[in-house]
């Protein structure tokens, strides 16, 4: 690397590192992009993800007769966030009201002209169910990516592959930061680390973590976008929110490869960065084991319809309304509660077919491959999406029976932890009832209003929510139950950072030479989502973020 002197350093390959890169070579500054895996994994957990973003009032939206305005997005976002008044969340305000201009007035347009598009129904997700002044989106603003994550990565790694053949970029990949060069004075003017044995491993698998030599770079600037701690149980573990939360879940599974660990928080706190709410996460409670895993412990989340009745370990219904879909954290904390770290969805094959989705780009492959054919067929035709059936039929979590008495025998061969045996005759009892209210025009059930309300959306009424029926008529069936586990996902504290992704200090003050963007920096400012988050905004941080460090890199000169 001695024949390239870059302007900036950017520390990891993934969404946020490609949008810094990109906006820096735009103004024609040489970067060297660093990351510990290979190229196979250019665009990191972006790559794997859905490609839900957040967008407000957008023409998808209007087009659907949904009206959403700036001030109702910031009115759901600061009813989730519940920020404090504290220090540690100053930044994170900012950020969140500047990320919610950036959803109404730029952020569209800003991909749109790099080609993204959005398929054109417009999702419903975290719907809240509870109060207008608290969690959750009061109107659908999930926009599905045509291409999903590996579109969303494409618009970006396209034109930095550009700026790589004219010479502007180069990348090193297998090389891993172990510190940042430090001057007497603070400034940060480089990075230092070892080079790992080269790998040809593929996208997502682990890798070898054997040293083959060391290198010591240096930079004007230096970006951390190094992502999150999911991948790190034992790091997941010792930031676990107790109090807030309850205790960890002795069983977690991972839906970020193993690569996703968290190294840069320390490593840049080592260098004088500030990092804040350590103990705000974002892990789902619907995770399910990969019967055909990637990395360790792969792990996907069902993306469910409103409809499943959910069961905590002992076979009790949650409370509304902690019901599918409407507030994940909310519901982790009563599932957590129970002494027991896994709950359970049932549900009928008419519900399976119509309302299950699964997270990830592979999990998609009619909507990642941009098949229209395809989606026609397997969203529209009798059966769930080949995806869902494959999980149904070998996935370890899945349960299929004709009877009650059957699907409780084998929930009860899943249970662990020393859950007790559930009773079939309480189940059908509860099944019973619950269809008792299907016939019934009025009702009492928190549940089916939030099903109703739900189908007045086209795209939930269409293709996201099943008719209501009762699970008890075998016409619907078989019943279903699945076990559902705590999966791994999203760090929402970490490096704090002013406006223009600037690392700051313990005083408050910009660690000189030093930017931080993406989940490192808990998306922004240190925890641009409080302590709850609104779905499809966790790549939007990572392109506004990376954007925005970027830009203030090149203005530097």
């Amino acid at each position: 690397m001695t024949d390239f002197e870059p302007d900036a350093i950017v520390v990891g390959a993934g969404l946020a590192g490609l949008v810094a890169t990109h906006e820096l070579a735009l103004a024609g500054r040489s970067v060297l992009v660093l990351d510990q895996e290979n190229r196979a994994n250019l665009g990191g957990q972006a790559f794997w993800s859905l490609g839900g973003l957040f967008f407000v009032d957008s023409p998808e939206q209007r087009r659907m007769g949904i009206k959403d305005t700036r001030e109702l997005a910031w009115q759901d976002w600061q009813g989730s966030a519940a920020f404090g008044d504290t220090d540690e969340d100053t930044w994170g305000r900012r950020w969140a009201e500047a990320y919610v201009d950036f959803a109404t007035h730029e952020k569209r347009d800003y991909l749109h002209d790099l080609g993204l598009r959005s398929v054109p129904m417009v999702g419903w997700a975290e719907r809240g169910a509870a109060d207008a002044q608290g969690h959750g989106n009061s109107v659908p603003r999930f926009h599905l990516t045509w291409g999903t994550g590996p579109e969303v990565v494409r618009v970006f790694a396209e034109p930095v592959a550009d700026a790589e053949r004219r010479g502007l970029v180069r990348f090193a990949f297998r090389h891993r930061v172990d510190g940042l060069v430090v001057e007497d004075d603070g400034t940060v003017v480089g990075v230092r680390g070892s080079v790992l044995v080269p790998s040809d491993e593929p996208r997502g698998v682990a890798s070898s973590r054997e040293v083959a030599g060391q290198f010591e770079l240096r930079a004007p600037a230096v970006v951390v976008t190094s992502g999150g701690i999911g991948g790190n149980h034992d790091l997941v573990r010792e930031t676990w929110p107790v109090e807030r939360m309850g205790p960890p879940p002795e069983h977690l599974i991972s839906g970020v490869p193993a690569h996703v660990d968290g190294r840069m928080l320390a490593i840049s706190e080592a260098a004088g960065a500030r990092v804040v709410n350590r103990d705000r996460m974002w892990h789902y409670t619907e995770g399910i084991h990969n019967w055909d895993s990637i990395w360790p412990r792969h792990a996907i989340r069902i993306i469910p319809g409103p409809s499943s009745l959910w069961l905590d370990a002992t076979g009790r219904r949650l409370p509304a309304p902690n019901f599918p879909g409407c507030d994940n954290l909310r519901t982790m904390r009563e599932i957590l509660a129970t002494g027991y770290d896994y709950s359970w969805f049932v549900l009928t094959q008419s519900v399976i077919e119509k309302e299950f989705a699964l997270s990830g780009s592979e999990q998609n492959p009619d909507v990642t491959e941009k098949d229209l054919r395809v989606l026609l067929r397997e969203r529209l035709s009798k059966g769930a999406p080949t995806p869902v059936e494959k999980f149904k039929e070998h996935g370890e979590d899945f349960v299929v029976a004709t009877t009650v008495a059957d699907l409780v025998a084998g929930m009860n061969k899943l249970a662990r932890g020393g859950a007790p045996d559930l009773d079939a005759d309480a189940l059908e009892a509860m099944l019973l009832a619950r269809d008792n209210e299907v016939d019934n025009a009025f009702g009492k059930d928190a549940q089916l209003m939030l099903v109703a309300n739900a189908r007045r959306s086209r795209t939930d009424k269409v293709v996201r929510v099943a008719k209501p029926h009762k699970f008890l008529d075998p016409a619907h069936g078989p019943l279903i139950a699945v076990r559902l586990n705590i999966l791994t996902r999203k760090t929402l504290g970490g490096i704090q950072t002013d406006l223009d992704s600037r690392v700051l200090g313990a005083d408050g003050s910009p660690v000189a030479g030093l930017y931080a963007a993406g989940e490192v920096a808990g998306f922004g400012g240190g925890g641009v989502h409080g302590h709850n988050a609104l779905e499809g905004t966790f790549l939007g941080g990572c392109i506004f973020s990376g954007r925005a460090a970027g830009r203030a890199i090149a203005a530097r000169g």
